[in-house]
C-alpha cells in the first residue's frame, strides 16, 4: 500500500481540482487548448513534485509547500484591492501601460492602458484566449516545454489568466508595459498560477517591466510561467523586480524563443521572498540572435534565491551574455546554476557567463555552478564564478581618504551592484531599486546621496 505523504496529498488535490477547473471553462473544455491542458496534467501526474535528489533541485527544497493548506483552484478571485491600494506598488512619474494581475487574475478595473501604436494588444491572458484565439493557440504551450518540468506542467494544466502582450510587425511600444503581479494573502494562504504570453512580431520593439508583490502575513505560493516569442529582428527588454514577503514561495519560469537577428535582454533583481526559484531560458533559433541575462540578488534573514539559466544556442553565429551578482547577509542562501548549451551546428557562437558574490555574514551561503555543454568546435565560450567578502584593501583605501566605515562600505556595495543596475534603462525603475537596496542594506539617506553621486 502506498503511503500518503503531504507531498502526494497536495499532488492528489491538484488532480481532483482539475475537474472543477474544466467545468468552469464554460463550454471550452473541448477546445484545442484544453487538450494541451489535459496532456500537461498527465505529465504532472507522472513527474510529481521534484525533490533534492533531482540534480536541478539539489540546493532548493520544495518541502515548505507541503506544510500548509492551499486552495489549489480559484476560478475568479474576489480580491477587494483598489487603485489606492496598488498605488504604492507603482513607479512614481513613470508613464506606462499597467496590467494588474491579482492572485493570478487580470484586473481590468485596476489596470491603466495608455494609447500605444495601432495593433498593439495589452490585455489579460484569459481575454486573449477568446478574443485573439488564433494568435493565442499558435503560441500557448509551444515554447515553455512541460515534458520534463513539473511546475511548468502544473502551470500549463491550470493556465487560466495573467497578462498578454502582442506587438505586431514593425511596431514600437512607445511606453513601457508594466505587469504588476500581486498576491493578496491578507485573509488566507494563497496559491496562484499566473501565465504570461508575450509575442513580438518582425522588426518590433518593447520594454516590459514585471514586478511581484505580496500583501498580507499569510503564506503564499506562486507558480508563474512566461512564454515569450521574438520574431525576426524584434527587440525586447525586460526588467523583473521581485519584492515578496518572507512567507512566500515562488517558482518563476521564463522561456524565450528567438528568431533571426532578434535581441532579448532580461534583468532580474531579487529583493525579497522566502524561497524564490527563477528559471530563465532562451532558445536562440535564428542566426545573429543575441540574448542577455542579468541578475542581482540582495538577500538577508533566511531568504533563499535560486537562479537557473539556460542559453541554448541551436544555430550558428549567435551571442549570449550572462552577469549575475549577489549580496548575501545573515543566514540567506543564494544559488546560481547557469548553463550554456552549444549544439553541434551552432558554429561561430560567442557565449560568456559570470557569477560574482559578496558574503556579508559568516552564516550566508552561496552555491554556484556555471556549466558549458559544447558540441561545436568553432566557438568562443567562457564562464567564471567568484565568492568573497568586501575587499579589505579597497576599504582601507577609502578610509585613508577620509570616508567613514559606513560610507566606504556603502560605496563598495553600490559599485558592486552598479554593473547590473546600469543594464536597466528606465530611470524611474533604477531610482526605485537604488532606494530599495539602500533600505535593505541599512544605508542612511545622507550616506546614500553621497554614494549615488559617486557611483
Amino acid at each position: 500500500m502506498n503511503q500518503i505523504t503531504p507531498q502526494t496529498a497536495l499532488q492528489d488535490q491538484f488532480l481532483r481540482d482539475f475537474k472543477r477547473f474544466e467545468n468552469a471553462l464554460n463550454g471550452s473544455a473541448k477546445a484545442e487548448t484544453q487538450v494541451i491542458r489535459e496532456h500537461a496534467l498527465e505529465v504532472f501526474k507522472t513527474l510529481g513534485f521534484p525533490t533534492q535528489r533531482h540534480e536541478e533541485w539539489k540546493y532548493t527544497s520544495v518541502q515548505p509547500l507541503f506544510k500548509y493548506e492551499w486552495k489549489t483552484y480559484l476560478p475568479d478571485d474576489a480580491s477587494d484591492l483598489t487603485r489606492e491600494d496598488i498605488a504604492p506598488l507603482l513607479f512614481k512619474k513613470l508613464q506606462a501601460t499597467i496590467l494588474v494581475v491579482v492572485n493570478g487574475v487580470f484586473k481590468k478595473e485596476l489596470s491603466m492602458l495608455l494609447k500605444q501604436a495601432d495593433g498593439i494588444i495589452t490585455t489579460g491572458f484569459k481575454n486573449a484566449e477568446s478574443e485573439n484565439s488564433e494568435l493565442f493557440k499558435k503560441h500557448f504551450a509551444q515554447h515553455a516545454s512541460f515534458k520534463n518540468e513539473a511546475f511548468t506542467a502544473l502551470s500549463t494544466a491550470f493556465a487560466h489568466d495573467g497578462a498578454f502582450v502582442f506587438v505586431p510587425n514593425g511596431k514600437i511600444a512607445e511606453h513601457p508595459i508594466h505587469i504588476v503581479n500581486i498576491i493578496d494573502s491578507r485573509a488566507e494562504n494563497r496559491l496562484t498560477q499566473p501565465r504570461n504570453l508575450i509575442i513580438l512580431g518582425k522588426n518590433s520593439q518593447a520594454t516590459i517591466i514585471e514586478t511581484t508583490h505580496t500583501l498580507g502575513e499569510n503564506e503564499s505560493f506562486k507558480n508563474a510561467v512566461s512564454e515569450i516569442f521574438l520574431d525576426e529582428n524584434a527587440v525586447l527588454k525586460m526588467h523583473i523586480v521581485q519584492n515578496d514577503s518572507d512567507n512566500s514561495f515562488a517558482v518563476n519560469t521564463t522561456q524565450v524563443h528567438q528568431e533571426r537577428t532578434s535581441n532579448f535582454t532580461a534583468t532580474t533583481v531579487s529583493l525579497g521572498g522566502g524561497v524564490i526559484r527563477n528559471n530563465m531560458n532562451a532558445l536562440l533559433n535564428g542566426e545573429f540572435c543575441e540574448s542577455n541575462f542579468n541578475g542581482l540578488y540582495v538577500l538577508k534573514s533566511r531568504e533563499h534565491v535560486d537562479n537557473h539559466t539556460l542559453a541554448d544556442h541551436a544555430v550558428p553565429k549567435c551571442q549570449s551574455n550572462e552577469l549575475y551578482k549577489g549580496i548575501l547577509d545573515d543566514e540567506s542562501t543564494g544559488v546560481f546554476n547557469g548553463k550554456i548549451m552549444v549544439r553541434a551546428d551552432a558554429q561561430k557562437t560567442n557565449a560568456f557567463q559570470s557569477n560574482r558574490n559578496i558574503l556579508l555574514s559568516k552564516n550566508a551561503t552561496i552555491n554556484t555552478k556555471p556549466q558549458l555543454e559544447i558540441y561545436a568546435d568553432d566557438v568562443k565560450c567562457s564562464h567564471g564564478a567568484t565568492t568573497g567578502q568586501l575587499d579589505e584593501e579597497a576599504m582601507f583605501y577609502l578610509r585613508a581618504r577620509g570616508l567613514g566605515e559606513e560610507k566606504a562600505r556603502a560605496l563598495l556595495l553600490h559599485a558592486f551592484a552598479a554593473d547590473v543596475l546600469q543594464k536597466i534603462d528606465v530611470a524611474e525603475v533604477c531610482e526605485e531599486l537604488l532606494r530599495l537596496i539602500d533600505e535593505r542594506l541599512h544605508i542612511e539617506d545622507e550616506v546614500a546621496d553621497v554614494v549615488n553621486e559617486a557611483v
